[in-house]
């Protein structure tokens, strides 16, 4: 109802200011924008903040988000992409052509255009082209007071706020050799100053980028996962799947669409 109410106030009434929909969730407000007519739909998003941007185009259909960023001007298209999740940002890229891509990874920032271009490499539905390259990592000397304090921040994620993967330096992805993944649970029962290594969990055998989405699926179905690591061919920790991603992918490609039908 509260959708609908909003789409309604904006929709009629092009001059209502923005905060008007601010405490809106990301999907819900994806799914205001795609109701609204083209140039109104531009207006709002030209007025929201580049990291609010980000996180409705990841919950927009995928010709919608396609056409929105199309609207927006270079450097503009470029910081927004930069805000996105590394793998919500390569897919998108994926989707608007060589050429305008290729033009929108020369305009972001070094670091986040390295870790797009290297999801790039990998099949969409795949567990690299699926994975995020940005999940919590740490050393096997970190204590458990870090740990935790890394996961309580409000810009993780709640898949990859599940667990911290735990490998040696470097911790930036491609990370040093994974050693094993220690999940909050357990951390909350531990003393803040013991070792992240007394609770590691080894027993969970990480995936390959190539692994198809049906074999991701079937893994986390088998463990009643949240999170996934994803490792190279030399052990190093390349990025994590979390549960929202396979869903994602495994739904179909209008499943935003119909939804909205059915609560219409």
């Amino acid at each position: 109802m509260l959708i609908k109410i909003t789409y309604s106030f904006i929709q009629e009434s092009p001059s209502n200011d923005v905060s008007t929909i601010s405490n809106l969730r990301a999907a819900d407000l994806a799914a205001v924008i795609q109701d609204l007519a083209p140039k109104r739909r531009v207006e709002v998003a030209r007025a929201l903040d580049d990291e609010r941007l980000a996180d409705v185009l990841q919950e927009m259909d995928e010709a919608e988000r396609v056409a929105l960023l199309a609207e927006l001007e270079g450097e503009r298209a470029a910081d927004v992409l930069g805000e996105m999740d590394p793998d919500d940002a390569a897919d998108l890229l994926r989707e608007i052509g060589e050429e305008r891509a290729q033009a929108l990874i020369e305009l972001m920032e070094p670091e986040d255009a390295e870790d797009v271009l290297r999801l790039m490499t990998y099949e969409d539905y795949s567990a690299g082209g699926m994975m995020t390259t940005e999940p919590i990592v740490l050393t096997a000397d970190s204590t458990v007071a870090e740990a935790l304090s890394r996961v309580r921040l409000s810009e993780v994620a709640p898949g990859l706020a599940s667990q911290v993967f735990v490998c040696r330096q470097p911790l930036e992805t491609p990370t040093g050799k994974y050693l094993g993944v220690a999940h909050v649970q357990r951390l909350l029962r531990e003393p803040p100053s013991s070792l992240v290594s007394g609770v590691l969990d080894t027993s969970l055998t990480p995936i390959g980028p190539a692994a198809p989405l049906g074999q991701v699926a079937r893994y986390f179905a088998t463990y009643n996962l949240v999170a996934l690591p994803v490792v190279d061919e030399n052990d190093h920790l390349i990025g994590a799947v979390t549960i929202d991603d396979v869903i994602d992918h495994m739904l179909p490609a209008d499943w935003r669409e119909n939804e909205l039908d059915e609560e219409g």
